[in-house]
């Protein structure tokens, strides 16, 4: 018997084996738990590799911060000893106690479209989970929520951006079997920006800057924020987002590992400071061009060419697809109007660079201001993702 997926490849299924759940405990299993994605989407047009030493690292304490904080196991599906699934099962002990639960995670979910493979996956957490004192399994959501969460729903036909999860459709028929049921709904919008900044949005911002005495500081690099501002817009960031689904209050490692992480790359045209006159950062907006075309090229491996598709993306004069990271206001200015600023000076840059499509990252349904600084331009919804709870 043959089961197809849903786009590009085939596994034949013999079922003369039940599914072999094995955990990962070497490196090189920890390789093929990584690589085991890849092969899945082999092919698949939409799906975008991410970067192997990355996931790497994510799973070692000496490199991710996170897992201070944090516990997990990984395991793999096999049936007549091929590889057909992988999950992580992850507790992050500090969210479960900022939000007073005691949920087990499982993110890293991939399967080929066989019910037993995923029931016998997800049967591995929760178990797991349970021996720890769980209550609930939760998810695909990762360590953090800097980490990639939500089950696509709507928007298989358009190209994942590095920041965000692809799966086939076929995933949500197995997650409904399994008795999982809606906790969290996020979408993503498609902005087409306009040549200049609107002229209401002009007035706006120049008001916000007189009542709430900011202003916008553009700085040319990461070793000038540094020296200015320390890690002071991590903190910013961290304020920001407490209130959101899954918010893992950062530790300083952690904030020192996403600085080191992802500001380096930047390009600082697209880095927008709101300060105010004490010189405190109030806010803190930034994007990045789109680069999933480069790690399909280079099948998220840099060497031996990687490092030029990539290199080249993030340099690049022009683009055509670009994508909206975050927009962070700390809490006593939040209201104020301060989204204008970023607006007002990143739409000029977007324009300089010929960027034809704004990608935002997962926006939560309910986060209905942040939702408003988006559709007031030209755009469309064209993504849903979801997160999943199960009592068990």
């Amino acid at each position: 018997m043959k089961k197809k997926l849903y786009f590009c490849n085939e596994f034949g299924i013999t079922r003369t084996m039940a599914v072999e759940i094995r955990p990962i405990t070497t490196k090189s299993e920890l390789k093929r738990f990584i690589q085991f994605a890849n092969d899945l989407y082999a092919g698949c047009p939409y799906y975008c590799p991410p970067l192997f030493f990355d996931e790497m690292n994510c799973f070692n304490p000496e490199k991710n911060p996170a897992l201070e904080v944090s516990e997990y196991r990984l395991w793999m599906a096999y049936r007549d000893g091929k590889a057909v699934g992988r999950i992580a099962g992850i507790i992050n002990h500090r969210a479960n106690e900022k939000w007073g639960y005691k949920h087990v995670r499982f993110g890293w979910f991939d399967f080929i479209d066989d019910l037993e493979v995923s029931k016998a996956l997800l049967d591995t957490v929760a178990a797991w989970g349970k021996e720890q004192g769980m209550d609930a399994l939760n998810g695909p959501v990762g360590f953090t929520d800097f980490d990639h969460e939500g089950l696509l729903l709507e928007g298989y036909e358009y190209l994942a951006p590095m920041a965000s999860l692809y799966n086939y459709p076929y995933y949500v028929r197995h997650v409904d079997a399994y008795g999982l049921t809606k906790e969290a709904d996020w979408i993503e919008i498609q902005v087409y920006p306009p040549k200049q900044c609107p002229e209401r949005l002009e007035r706006i911002a120049e008001i916000v800057k007189q009542r709430s005495h900011v202003r916008v500081d553009k700085v040319k690099n990461a070793r000038e924020l540094v020296r200015k501002y320390g890690i002071q817009y991590m903190d910013v960031i961290d304020e920001a987002y407490q209130k959101l689904y899954n918010f893992q209050p950062m530790t300083d490692a952690q904030k020192n590992y996403y600085k080191n992480m992802y500001f380096p790359i930047l390009n600082f045209d697209f880095v927008t400071l709101v300060v105010n006159e004490k010189d405190e950062i109030v806010g803190v907006g930034l994007g990045m061009p789109d680069i999933s075309e480069a790690l399909r090229k280079c099948g998220g491996r840099l060497f031996p060419f990687g490092w030029y598709h990539l290199l080249k993306a993030l340099k690049a004069k022009k683009m055509d697809a670009f994508n909206l990271l975050l927009i962070a206001v700390r809490p006593d200015y939040q209201d104020k109007g301060i989204n204008a600023l970023f607006f007002q000076d990143q739409i000029p840059y977007m324009a300089k660079y010929e960027i034809k499509r704004l990608e935002t990252t997962s926006i939560l349904e309910t986060n209905t201001k942040n939702i408003a600084n988006f559709t007031q331009f030209d755009h469309k919804q064209h993504k849903r993702r979801r997160a999943y709870i199960k009592a068990i």
